[in-house]
């Protein structure tokens, strides 16, 4: 898929399906999307939160459908390092390149 954009969606417990779906829907032949899904149970604290995360993000865009907010911010600051722009709807966040509209 040449000229394609590439997006990594991030989720959890299946948060971002209804979603991903309507991005495979209306983007096909567009957009080549990763989902990077995280099902485990999770800590209410987790102190080492890119334990959870890929080491490698190739992506022009992340979509952050993450509901722990120890993830949720580890993954904004590892896009921020790579200079890859976040979506993070409805979540509130002070980190240069994530974008957060309202849900």
């Amino acid at each position: 898929m040449s000229g394609t954009q590439k997006i990594a969606v991030f989720q959890q417990n299946n948060s971002g399906e209804k979603k991903i779906q309507g991005i495979k829907k209306y983007g096909k032949g567009l957009i080549s999307i990763e989902i990077i899904s995280i099902d485990s149970p999770l800590p209410s604290l987790i102190e080492n939160a890119r334990s959870y995360l890929p080491s490698l993000i190739q992506a022009d865009l992340v979509i952050d459908f993450l509901k722990h907010p120890d993830i949720s911010l580890d993954l904004a600051l590892l896009c921020r390092e790579k200079d890859i722009p976040v979506i993070a709807s409805g979540k509130r966040s002070v980190i240069d390149g994530v974008i957060t509209p309202p849900t």
